[in-house]
């Protein structure tokens, strides 16, 4: 029989999925370490032994990569590398009964709300005095800001509602303070995040309040840049494009996925726009913030499909120009008002309709990337690696946009401005040397 281990307990969170899910295990960090317990992210050495799983459970691909992982997990603990595993987000929320006959060496199973039940696996107490504290996870000068949880959506392909309930916004007092922390830890750029930023304030301030919320952002001193992520294009509150425009420290970029340009496809996925009201939203918001870097994110082989609806999609691209596309191939997804109609595109063809869309997409990108060759661009510094630094302008996020390869005489400082000359332009990232 194996002795009880008098070591104290180490505990390592893995995060699977999106920044929403890593804000989510920042915060859980956050409570175990004001509770006195060791707690590390994403652990190489393997000195823990106990293992947190933030689960994704969006899309097939992820659900995959949660279980393999999960799977992984119970096998360390089989040969005696960890004492427990407890698995907690979105998957973990959606599918746990399955979960539980199909794992039974899970210790313990969560949902996406459950902070408290997790803590007290740990004899912990959830501190509400911490709201907003969090241990980040990402390079010190740059953190995700959560404004709100959940979506009253009722997309037809999205099963997040059901993973993560309704629509609930969080003051703008408790972000204010908390985006004030995160400036006094060294933070200079926050990205903002839900699972709609438009709908902001409807709940709480029975308006949509996103444009007082970002006026607030903006005056915290020390805080340069402030980003915004996953707009809803139908009744877009175009007053979020004046405060853009008059606050310089919000980033002339927005992230608004539009899924697909074709009004059958449009409607089978129940956006409550057409095409052609995005078309005049893009003109709008092109008009009112000049310059903006507009990024979206689009779904190939939706049931339904056909060859003109990509067609539509591909012309809808080379007329409105993206600075930034993100892609994915329809997963067909159970309790979805989609999942009714017949999964009718096969894999291997979504996957060539992706693959079609990205080509175009990919000649754009090039052509305004060779634009901006000659000019001089504000660029934070992110990283070296390799020998060179890498960062990025204000029209580019972490880890889904273009990069910055900086040629330096001198060295640079993780996090720091520096103005770079663009001599050379790719497909998806660009090159230049500091002035």
């Amino acid at each position: 029989m194996k002795a009880k281990t008098l070591k104290k307990d180490k505990v390592n969170i893995i995060t699977l999925g999106c920044s929403k899910n890593l804000v989510d295990s920042e915060v859980l960090s956050g409570q175990l370490a004001a509770n006195d317990i060791a707690v590390v992210h994403e652990n190489a050495k393997l000195d823990h032994n106990i293992v947190v799983v933030n689960t994704c459970g969006f899309i097939d691909k992820a659900k995959e990569e949660s279980i393999n992982t999960i799977l992984d997990q119970v096998e360390l603990k089989r040969r005696g590398k960890l004492d427990k595993v407890y698995v907690t987000g979105c998957l973990s929320e959606r599918y746990r009964g399955d979960l539980e006959a199909e794992m039974p060496e899970v210790d313990a199973w969560f949902g996406t709300l459950e902070l408290p039940l997790i803590l007290k696996q740990f004899d912990a107490d959830y501190k509400a005095e911490l709201l907003g504290e969090r241990m980040l996870s990402t390079p010190k000068h740059y953190a995700y800001l959560k404004i709100s949880e959940g979506c009253n959506r009722t997309c037809s392909f999205c099963a997040i509602p059901l993973m993560r309930g309704q629509h609930v916004s969080r003051p703008i007092e408790s972000l204010v303070a908390e985006a004030e922390a995160l400036v006094q830890k060294g933070v200079k750029e926050i990205m903002l995040i839900a699972q709609e930023l438009t709908y902001y304030g409807l709940d709480i301030y029975k308006k949509r309040d996103l444009p007082r919320l970002l006026n607030a952002l903006a005056d915290v001193k020390g805080l340069e840049w402030i980003r915004l992520h996953y707009a809803y294009p139908s009744k877009f509150p175009l007053e979020i494009l004046d405060v853009m425009r008059e606050r310089d420290n919000i980033c002339k970029y927005l992230d608004m996925p539009l899924q697909h340009a074709s009004n059958n496809m449009l409607k089978a996925m129940h956006r409550n726009i057409t095409r052609e009201e995005m078309a005049e939203l893009i003109h709008q918001i092109r008009a009112k913030v000049p310059g903006i870097c507009l990024r979206t994110t689009l779904i190939a082989g939706f049931p339904g499909e056909t060859e003109a609806d990509i067609e539509e999609l591909k012309e809808f691209l080379e007329e409105h120009r993206f600075d930034r596309v993100g892609i994915f191939s329809y997963s067909h997804e159970e309790n979805t008002s989609a999942h009714e109609l017949v999964d009718d595109v096969p894999a291997e063809l979504k996957a060539e309709r992706a693959q079609e869309i990205m080509e175009v997409q990919q000649q754009i990108s090039l052509e305004k990337n060779q634009e901006k060759i000659g000019q001089i661009l504000k660029v934070m510094v992110d990283k070296k690696e390799a020998g060179r630094y890498l960062g990025r302008t204000e029209f580019d996020s972490v880890e889904v946009d273009n990069e910055v390869v900086i040629h330096s005489a001198k060295k640079l400082a993780i996090g720091e401005f520096v103005q770079v000359k663009i001599t050379k332009a790719y497909d998806y990232d660009l090159e230049g040397e500091v002035v």
